[in-house]
């Protein structure tokens, strides 16, 4: 069937009738919003079918995409983009008396990831429906997605963010497709003709509910399906108890299965937080296998040749324990020797790697296991006995063998786990992968150098740039055509333009007319009144220390002391906008955000600084404010320490906008050196060799002794700002040494370097030609970062499964 206008109109009317009894002229906005998103997920579910069916018939293999995380933003602008229905979906919300804009205004984010992990996700799940493979992504469904951030005083404050109150209108609960998880009791086995026989008993049941949440292509009939998995109780109640009058005992258990499936995150700087994190992780892995592997024997008959029809791709490593849950289904279930279900998940699954954090790779206490999931306890065991072996007898080092242990110590190493029991162990950018290979997993790597590998993540350009930035978007087709939609290389054809000043008029004009939009959006949304003639210098990404939100801070403070000290000083305005959540148990970083709003109090309420230097924190940054933003900056920040961010997406993305960056040389930051060189990107600071050679002898103490400008600047953060808040602590940090080593990320290394690379781009900034065309290279140039670049990477080398070109 095709669709438009008219058909549209006639859908929409008949969901609001059938579903909310009303007619168009009594319909809400959010019930307007609800039908229009069930209209486009019928079209999905209907393609979603047919799509299924040819993959069943032509037993094409299958990509199974498993994260904790899938950032997936809003969904109905961008289903109706995929579609290619948005002017017809907008036209018919117009000719029924809404107005399309306050629709789409009206969804909520799902936010159900932290950050570029979870948004890395959700563009790879685009990717891979557009290139028409077979696939689907796998979560929880979080009641409650990543905090509603509130600003109340210059700190944080976390508030819950109910998505679903809108948000359930894509979803499709799929109950019949339920699984059952189990945690705690006991395990008792013996033999029987050779056979190992697993009997588990006295434990909680935990049913695993489905929600489908289709995913549309672009320029495709193909649809893919996002599962996210809702935890319940089988038992809703407790009669017994709750006749006696016990009744909030009675209805514990529900309570605690609920609880699995309602927050993203929960802190885990308790035993009780750990454990709820365990069994999300757990849970949403289990029910996950126990669906894939049902619908295979339901096809094939047999788990003998899964391997060869599935390919499990686990996001870093919080769904690692799909390793032992296989293993479990193969052996225990499927009645399979250990090494041919050794053989068979060693050969489908696939690990990628975010982060050098130490304190990021997981360690779970080994007492966890053997009281939550005493069965995969045992499966894991055997695995660390039997890689153990491995590794002493490739190395014959007992230093090697506690480094590379699964089982160590009382704990379980997750990544060490998944290197075990993977066929691959990839890097999100050339650098990461290079620090993976020759230092984080360096001794692994020897043993099995062909399961290391490298792609560089990617970005749904689609969304980051046509459905976002329609003036940018009217340019591009203009000069080079559509066909960047679905060949983003294609974007190079852009740079014939570069010596072209009507060109770079038009661009430098759509800037504007971005900029004035997000002020308004800014002015609406939070009552700030930004400076559209100032540089908008941004810096927009979870906070965390190795991103170094500080180091931008104390470059502010420089710049507004030297405009204390000089009132005349010709610098060019600029506007720096701050937008980042900490996690509710991070003191430093919440401190941080505390920081640069009492340094926006300063600088925005002295009159010497009027038009000429202004700081906003943008509260609550998500993804629809990204989308927002993004077209509108004009200056990326990617500051962190050389050596720490594994790729970073938002560089990708403020490069495909036309903004220029300010940055180190880390993660994806490199390549994107190697493309545009020094011409067209401000680099500065340590590189990660240098980074890790001056560990050992760096004594910010005396540079802070040494430094004039640097020790005025840090005394700022003793003696406070107007709101009457000091940052000793701060300080303390960054000179001294809280808890261990100062400095640890080299903030004040990068200083002097930083300052003087922010002084170039003000310099640059005001010789508007040489601006835009550095402008127009960025985007010609960023093609490569398109996620389907990486995805076409991933079929080629890890998957090994066919693709539209």
């Amino acid at each position: 069937m095709t669709y438009n206008k008219e058909t549209l109109k006639n859908a929409i009317v008949q969901k609001l009738r059938l579903n909310y009894g009303c007619t168009e002229q009594q319909a809400t906005d959010g019930e307007m919003m609800k039908a229009c998103a069930m209209v486009l997920r019928d079209i999905m579910a209907e393609r979603g079918v047919q799509t299924r069916e040819e993959t069943a018939h032509e037993e094409k293999r299958k990509v199974h995409y498993l994260s904790l995380e899938f950032l997936m933003g809003r969904s109905l602008m961008k289903n109706a983009f995929n579609l290619e229905l948005l002017d017809e979906l907008t036209a018919a919300i117009g000719e029924l008396g809404f107005r399309a804009a306050d629709i789409f205004d009206m969804e909520p984010d799902a936010g159900l990831g932290n950050g570029g992990l979870g948004r890395l996700a959700a563009c790879y799940l685009d990717s891979m429906t557009t290139l028409e493979i077979p696939a689907a992504g796998y979560s929880i469904c979080y009641e409650l997605g990543i905090f509603k951030q509130k600003i109340v005083e210059g700190q944080q404050v976390e508030l819950p963010d109910d998505w679903m109150q809108l948000g359930d209108a894509w979803l499709l609960p799929k109950l019949q497709e339920a699984e059952e998880v189990h945690f705690g009791g006991k395990v008792r086995t013996r033999w029987d003709n050779g056979h190992l026989m697993v009997v588990h008993e006295d434990y909680t049941r935990v049913l695993a509910i489905p929600c489908d949440m289709e995913i549309a292509g672009y320029d495709t009939d193909h649809v893919n399906t996002l599962r996210l998995w809702q935890a319940r109780s089988p038992k809703p109640i407790d009669m017994k108890l709750f006749s006696e009058g016990q009744y909030l005992h009675a209805a514990e258990e529900r309570a605690m299965a609920d609880a699995i499936s309602q927050v993203l995150y929960p802190e885990d700087n308790h035993y009780e937080g750990k454990s709820l994190r365990l069994k999300q992780q757990y849970f949403f892995v289990s029910a996950t296998i126990q669906s894939i592997t049902r619908k295979h024997i339901q096809q094939y008959g047999t788990l003998k040749n899964f391997h060869e029809k599935n390919v499990i791709q686990i996001n870093d490593t919080h769904p690692t324990l799909v390793i032992p849950e296989l293993m479990r289904i193969l052996v225990d279930d499927a009645g399979m020797s250990w090494d041919e279900a050794w053989n068979i998940t060693t050969h489908c699954v696939a690990y990628t790697n975010h982060t050098v954090l130490a304190e990021a790779l997981e360690v779970w206490p080994q007492q966890l296991f053997e009281t939550l999931l005493p069965r995969i306890w045992q499966i894991l065991q055997e695995i660390s006995r039997r890689w153990q072996l491995k590794v002493e007898e490739f190395y014959h080092d007992p230093a090697k063998t506690a480094k590379l242990a699964i089982i160590w110590d009382g704990g379980v190493r997750m990544a060490n786990l998944c290197i075990a029991g993977s066929m691959a162990v990839n890097g999100v950018s050339a650098l990461h992968s290079e620090i993976l290979r020759k230092d984080l997993f360096k001794d692994a790597c020897q043993m099995q150098p062909d399961k290391f590998k490298n792609v560089t993540n990617g970005i749904d350009h689609r969304r980051w740039v046509p459905q976002i930035n329609p003036g940018l978007d009217g340019l591009l087709r203009d000069l080079i055509g559509e066909g960047y939609l679905t060949h983003p290389q294609e974007l190079k054809k852009l740079e014939q333009y570069a010596g072209d000043k009507a060109v770079l008029a038009r661009l430098e004009d759509i800037k504007k007319q971005n900029k004035l939009a997000f002020a308004a959006f800014a002015r609406k949304h939070q009552g700030v009144v930004l400076n559209t003639d100032a540089i908008f210098d941004v810096q927009v990404k979870r906070l965390h220390e190795y991103k170094r939100q500080l180091l931008n801070a104390l470059q502010i403070i420089y710049l507004y002391q030297r405009l204390q000290d000089d009132p005349t000083l010709d610098i060019p305005p600029q506007t720096f906008l701050f937008g980042a959540k900490a996690a509710p148990g991070y003191a430093v970083a919440k401190r941080i955000i505390h920081l640069i709003n009492s340094l926006a109090d300063q600088v925005n309420s002295d009159p010497l600084c009027k038009d000429r230097l202004q700081v906003v924190f943008l509260e609550n940054y998500r993804v629809s404010l990204a989308e927002v933003l993004m077209p509108a900056s004009e200056v990326s920040q990617q500051i962190s320490t050389a050596g720490k961010e594994a790729s970073g997406t938002g560089n990708m993305k403020f490069m495909m906008n036309g903004a220029l960056t300010v940055g180190t040389l880390d993660g994806a930051n490199v390549e994107m050196h190697d493309l545009l060189g020094d011409d067209n990107m401000f680099l500065f600071g340590l590189h990660a060799d240098e980074v890790e050679h001056l560990r050992h002898t760096y004594d910010p103490n005396l540079l802070y002794q040494r430094d004039p400008v640097l020790r005025r600047v840090l005394d700022q953060l003793k003696v406070g700002f107007r709101d009457g808040v000091t940052y000793e602590d701060l300080f303390q940090r960054l000179v001294t040494g809280v808890d261990g080593q100062a400095d640890q990320y080299m903030v004040l290394a990068d200083f002097a370097a930083y300052c003087e690379a922010e002084s170039r781009m003000r310099h640059t900034y005001t010789d508007r030609e040489t601006w835009n065309r550095m402008s127009l290279t960025n985007i010609a140039r960023s093609g490569v970062f398109a996620a389907d670049r990486a995805i076409a990477q991933y079929a080629d080398t890890i998957w090994h499964v066919p693709y539209k070109k």
